[in-house]
Formats: C-alpha cells, structure tokens, sequence
C-alpha cells in the first residue's frame, strides 16, 4: 500500500443512512480471486437510476464520499472496501461505520472518517451546493478540512500507524522475519522424524 498522510479532492454526498455492505457490492459482483476490479459493482442497484449521485457528472472523479449514520453495515464483505478503493474513493466520511467494514476499510489503505452528525450534515450541504469545493482529508493532522471549516476526527493508533507509512499487518510481521527464523532455528521439535520407508 501507499502510505496515507492527507489526500484532497471533491466529494460525493450520498445522503443515505444504514447502507450495508450488500448494497455497497451485490454479491453477483463477488466472485473474483483478486483485490482488484470491483468498481464495476459499486452500488449497482442504485447505479441503474441516471439521477443517483455516483451518475451525475457533477461529482465525477470525486475521491470523498461523505455518506450517514451507519454505512457498512450488514455482512463482513471484504469487496466492499475493494470497491469503494477501485472506484477511486480514499476516504469515507460519515457519521458511524459498521465495525466490521470499518476494520477492512483501515486495513485495506480506504480511511472512514467519523465525525458528528452536524459536521456531516454541514459537509454534504456544502458539497451538494459546490460539487469542485476541495475536501482534505489529513490522517497526519486528523482533520477534514473544507472551505471554511475544519472538524478534529480520531483513528485507532495502530491502523493510523499502518496506513501513514503504508505497511499492513503481512508487512510487520514480515519486518521481523529474521528474528522469526532465528527463533525456528531455536525452538525444540518434538516430532521425531519418520523412520526410513524399507524398499
């Protein structure tokens, strides 16, 4: 992964509350072996409407979404996050995750903002009103910025580690891999090898 230290770009305001992972990525979408090529599938069902909001060439190449309460609920779809990722989201600002999704998205390099519910509110009105109005979102400041305003926002300390130098959990793990195969090396074995098979 990249390392996430602030991104800015436009925003999407979806204004929908309790958005589950099943209309994020329908499961006819879920059938590929790789982390890549889901954004075809981002919400679909809703795609088919020519007013929905991710079809308004308005909010083209936008790479915020602000949503609501409770987005990424439902189900724990790992290719919901992939999506999101692949339709070229880096964030997600919304009142409330569902806790699953919220861990996949951090561990996937897709940062979810919380902020209050006037926060939110404030933002998606000011992108609804100015879809080319820059929104920054700076993991290394922990803060969202737009126009006028700036909002605080917290993140666990040990993702917002990861995704500021890129690394995820294989990454660590193989940063020790010295030390691992010098314990190996150490350890007893308490298997006792097979005897040699008679021809």
């Amino acid at each position: 992964m990249l390392p996430l230290t602030a991104h800015t770009g436009t925003a999407v305001p979806l204004a929908r509350s309790d958005v589950d992972t099943d209309t994020i990525i329908p499961s006819d979408y879920c059938r590929r072996l790789t982390k890549t090529g889901f954004g075809p599938g981002l919400f679909a069902q809703w795609r088919q409407d020519p007013a929905f909001v991710l079809n308004q060439a308005r909010h083209a190449g936008a790479s915020v979404l602000v949503a609501e309460r409770n987005f990424g609920t439902g189900s724990s779809r790992e290719p919901a996050v992939w999506a999101l990722r692949d339709w070229g989201f880096a964030a997600v600002v919304a009142e409330g995750f569902g806790d699953i999704f919220e861990r996949n998205a951090l561990r996937n390099g897709l940062l979810p903002v919380r902020l209050p519910t006037d926060a939110v509110t404030t933002l998606r009105s000011a992108v609804e009103a100015d879809p080319a109005l820059p929104v920054t979102v700076d993991l290394a400041e922990s803060t969202v910025c737009a126009g006028e305003w700036t909002w605080s926002f917290r993140v666990d300390e040990h993702a917002r580690w990861l995704l500021l130098n890129g690394l995820d959990e294989i990454d660590v793990t193989l940063a020790e891999e010295t030390a691992i195969a010098a314990y190996e090396r150490s350890r007893p074995h308490w298997l006792v090898p097979a005897a040699p098979v008679a021809p």
